[in-house]
Parts: C-alpha cells; structure tokens; sequence
C-alpha cells in the first residue's frame, strides 16, 4: 500500500509535524541526528529540525526536516542559524541603501607640535632680565 500524501506539508510555519511524520523523519536519516552525526539512542530526547531555518527560507514540510539531538547540538544549530539571518539581512540592506555608509571625519591640518618638555636634568635657562 502506497502513501496516499507524497509529503506532509505544514499549514502554517508554526504548524507542529504529526507524530507519525516524526517517525518518518527519524527512520529516513537512520535515527542519526543531522547536525552531531551521533546516533539518537533509546531515551534520548531528540527534535525534529529544518535543515535550511524557516527564517533563512526554508520550508515547513517533511522533505526539509531532521532529527537533532535536543540541548547543545539544537542550540548550537540555532545559533548558526540566526547568524546567518543577520549576514544576509545586514548584506541586503546595504545593497539596497537601507544602512547608510558611516560618516568620514573631517581631515584637519592638525596642531603645532608643543615644545620638548623640561627634564629635572636639564640646565634651567631664565631670562635675569639685566
């Protein structure tokens, strides 16, 4: 018997996969988490991820999902991904002219240099005045 859906797709980008779609995932990728490469044993507490992030473009659907263990590896990802949201933000503005290019200072002629300063072993040379 063939599935009736090629894929589940989410509704929403906040939409949650069905516990039979997790299983899905799971047993596609082998139980292995896709960013740690460390198999995900009996007890592990695992998440379903997205391999390109929701906020960098990807998809809510199966074929854009994988297990990742649940705590350091799925922070860690996280963190990578909101990296790369604020790259390509920051590289988008600035070609569009949305961040405006930072001020130059105003290139002045300077000051006089002040004359060597005294030491406590040079000779004290005053004007008497006679």
């Amino acid at each position: 018997m063939s599935r009736s859906v090629a894929e589940w797709i989410g509704k929403t980008d906040d939409s949650r996969p069905p516990a039979h779609v997790r299983l899905r995932v799971f047993e596609r990728f082998g139980g292995i988490c896709h960013f740690s490469g460390i198999k995900i044993r009996p007890g592990d507490h695992w998440d379903v991820d997205h391999v390109k992030a929701l906020i960098n473009g990807g998809e809510n659907r199966e074929s854009n999902m994988a297990p990742i263990l649940r705590g350091k590896p799925h922070k860690e990802k996280t963190a990578r991904d909101v990296a790369e949201k604020s790259r390509n933000y920051r590289k988008r503005a600035k070609h569009t002219g949305a961040i405006a290019a930072p001020r130059q200072k105003i290139k002045s002629r300077g000051f006089e240099r002040p004359p060597a300063q005294r030491r406590a072993s040079s000779p004290v040379e005053k004007w008497r005045g006679f």
